[in-house]
């Protein structure tokens, strides 16, 4: 088991990429805490999920974009566990709504969640990774960030870009002992994406060279590499997850 002792943070990780990310790790031996905002039942679900494989996870409630919210959420870890190894920030929004339709509001949720939340979470855990000299943070970006673009997601592909920045950041600042990374999925299976229309998603899957979307599990995999030993000289990288895209 890879991450045997470790403690691991990942946010939004009640469904999709996140769920899928904390029940490989814990299959790997971490204790995982489970970070949700508005969907409890499933976030207790993935905690008994974790139960039954034999490893320990709490749930937290924590809307990551608040600091007050964040900096008690990382006390509670602390408190429970005495340290956070690993931290991977996957908690994200998106409103896929035309320019002209697109609101300041729904632009400042998606600025907020998805970047703001990254630097804040990053900021307060990186505080007790520097006291342990040791830390993997990973941050979940989108390929939206780095060449793949949709008008209609502007502010979502913003925040990507925004990330992939803040990695390379994050990166210098917290060297040598913390590492920083970022995955960049493509399209990916998940609720986020089930309410697209059917023909965009088989137009989406042609274009695609692996002719299919993403299994959470298969993000996961690579966000276990990157916080494993076997990347232990990777840090400030974007690893691209897109079958080919």
């Amino acid at each position: 088991m890879i991450l045997k002792n470790k403690i691991a943070l990942i946010t939004g990780s009640s469904k999709g990429i996140g769920k899928a990310t904390a029940l490989l790790f814990a299959k790997e031996g971490a204790k995982v805490v489970i970070n949700y905002f508005s969907s409890e039942k499933e976030a207790i679900s993935v905690v008994e999920e974790i139960n039954k494989i034999g490893s320990e996870a709490i749930a937290i409630k924590c809307d990551v974009s608040q600091e007050d919210q964040v900096k008690e959420m990382v006390q509670k870890i602390i408190s429970k566990f005495g340290k956070i190894d690993i931290l991977v920030n996957n908690a994200g929004v998106v409103f896929d709504v035309p320019f002209f339709k697109k609101s300041v509001d729904q632009w400042k949720r998606t600025l907020d969640v998805n970047l703001l939340g990254t630097f804040l979470c990053s900021k307060y855990v990186s505080i007790h990774m520097l006291k342990n000299n040791y830390g993997k943070i990973v941050n979940v970006s989108s390929t939206n960030g780095l060449t793949f673009f949709s008008p209609d997601s502007m502010d979502y592909d913003a925040s990507k870009a925004g990330i992939i920045v803040l990695t390379k950041n994050l990166a210098k600042e917290l060297a040598p002992n913390i590492q920083v990374n970022s995955v960049a999925p493509g399209w990916v299976d998940t609720d986020m994406n089930k309410d697209l229309p059917m023909d965009f998603i088989e137009n989406e899957k042609n274009n695609i060279p692996l002719k299919r979307f993403a299994k959470p599990e298969e993000i996961a995999k690579s966000i276990l590499f990157l916080v494993s030993d076997d990347a232990s000289y990777i840090t400030s990288t974007v690893l691209k997850v897109d079958g080919g895209m």
